[in-house]
């Protein structure tokens, strides 16, 4: 009898490694929870933060009741430029490709004219990167608002740097006090896309002898609703809490890599809390619930550390890149607009070879031309030659390739444009800016070691897979 395996057809399920990982040498696996574990219908989720957020503004006296939420203004892994008010996509040596100021998109002249001598640093105070779905609220909000600030229609007098505080200080009021997460609570079936192959992938982990820890920023009451509905009442599991060895709230990502807080134990479902008794250490077990610690808390109880544990989270900062960088967990992205992206990208295939073998005849086109007047340089100059022909022959010659380049320049403009907007056509591809990498993309292969649409797609991995980063291209490999 043989036996294969056979990985989805679909490989916008698939699992992409930046660096080599071996899933049977990991011992445990921390998940986030939101866009981790729980997925959102985003325009849903953002549509409601951005009405809660435009409501606090109308109190304020600011002209937004007109303002209606548009997410195609935005994607994730932009940059909010809050010296300029401008949303812009950088490519992975941080110059800027794309920009809108506002809600307006910037055509060429004017993007060189702001970012000739710009390149985006995140350690800048100037720049505020959108690091998740949860960004998609802000961005359009403060987009909208710069149009109102250009046009004088806000009450007082503020430059862009303090709009951006006035909008994200009315969005962050909303997460936190919490009547968004109520109205989610209280209708979860419209504000949750529900995963039916979630639990298997979790149970396969389990079976295989790994300890699986919940290490999530949402409150204990929102996480125990949220997660009680997604498997118990939907997916059909008997307990969600028995999944887990460990589950932690309010972690306080990314501090919860960085630091050293205490943790507390919740000891009811109301979700009081007590102080861990000496040696004040949490012990892992099935379905323990803790508030608040820190990585290092995590490791003794398990008794494991650094690359023994994966993490696996949406966040490229306080999930990927705290973890990666102070505590040296392997990392996983959860990145779900990768299946729209490849999904479009494949259907663009036919076109983009049509583009490439077109920009190999215009590569080829421009050195011959190259060639010729450097061939007129050195006649003038009374050197060496080596092309036939007179020299009229070869002005001729150069007039007539510069009019075979129009002709391909016309061919190729189209294309370029169309495969600069796929999928989205403002931003393109997530991890694309132009022909290069965005910034998000430098950063993933920093920080990830693998990157996944969702967490189900570790079904089609087993717990023993041998995950093997591809040979790296460079420009004189091809």
């Amino acid at each position: 009898m043989s036996l294969a395996f056979q990985p989805p057809i679909d490989r916008t399920r698939h699992i992409f490694c930046n660096r080599t990982l071996n899933l049977r040498a990991i011992k445990a696996i921390g998940y986030d929870m939101d866009y981790t574990l729980i997925h959102y219908h985003v325009d849903v989720w953002e549509r409601r933060a951005y009405e809660h957020a435009r409501q606090r503004l109308a109190v304020k006296g600011w002209p937004v009741g007109d303002l209606v939420f548009d997410g195609s203004l935005v994607s994730r892994a932009l940059v909010i430029d809050k010296e300029l008010g401008n949303l812009v996509k950088a490519d992975r040596f941080g110059f800027v490709k794309t920009a809108a100021h506002g809600t307006k998109m910037l055509d060429y002249p004017e993007l060189r004219e702001r970012y000739y001598r710009t390149v985006v640093d995140l350690r800048d105070s100037r720049w505020e990167f959108l690091n998740t779905l949860f960004s998609i609220s802000v961005g359009c909000l403060y987009g909208q608002c710069v149009d109102l600030l250009d046009n004088g229609q806000l009450p007082l007098p503020m430059g862009y740097p303090e709009l951006f505080k006035e909008v994200q200080r009315a969005l962050d009021l909303t997460h936190i006090e919490g009547e968004l997460k109520a109205e989610i609570i209280r209708d979860p079936t419209a504000f949750v896309d529900l995963d039916p192959d979630l639990p298997a992938a979790l149970q396969d982990q389990r079976d295989a002898g790994k300890k699986l820890v919940l290490i999530t920023n949402s409150e204990w009451s929102y996480t125990d609703a949220m997660m009680r509905w997604v498997f118990e009442q939907q997916l059909g599991l008997p307990s969600w809490r028995a999944l887990f060895d460990m589950i932690i709230v309010q972690a306080r990502k990314p501090d919860f890599f960085l630091g050293t807080s205490p943790a507390y134990e919740i000891i009811n479902e109301n979700g009081d809390l007590r102080p861990l008794p000496p040696p004040q250490k949490p012990v892992a077990g099935e379905g323990r619930l803790y508030y608040g610690g820190n990585a290092g808390l995590v490791e003794s109880a398990l008794g494991l550390q650094g690359a023994d544990i994966l993490y696996v989270g949406d966040h490229i900062f306080a999930d990927v890149h705290a973890s990666k960088r102070t505590v040296r967990w392997r990392t996983a992205l959860v990145l779900r607009e990768l299946e729209d992206d490849i999904r479009a990208i494949d259907g663009f295939r036919a076109d983009e070879a049509k583009l490439g073998a077109l920009m190999r005849d215009k590569t080829a086109l421009e050195e011959r031309v190259a060639v010729l007047r450097l061939e007129l340089m050195r006649r003038r100059a009374g050197r060496a030659s080596v092309v036939e022909g007179s020299q009229s022959e070869i002005e001729l010659e150069i007039e007539r390739v510069k009019g075979r380049l129009s002709e391909v320049d016309q061919a190729v403009s189209p294309l370029a444009e169309a495969a600069a907007t796929v999928p989205h056509p403002r931003w393109g591809a997530i991890m694309r800016a132009g022909i290069d990498k965005s910034h998000i993309a430098r950063q993933i292969e920093r920080y990830a070691d693998i990157y996944l649409s969702r967490v189900s797609n570790f079904l089609w991995a087993t717990p023993s897979a041998y995950f093997r980063s591809p040979k790296s291209s460079l420009p004189h490999d091809t």
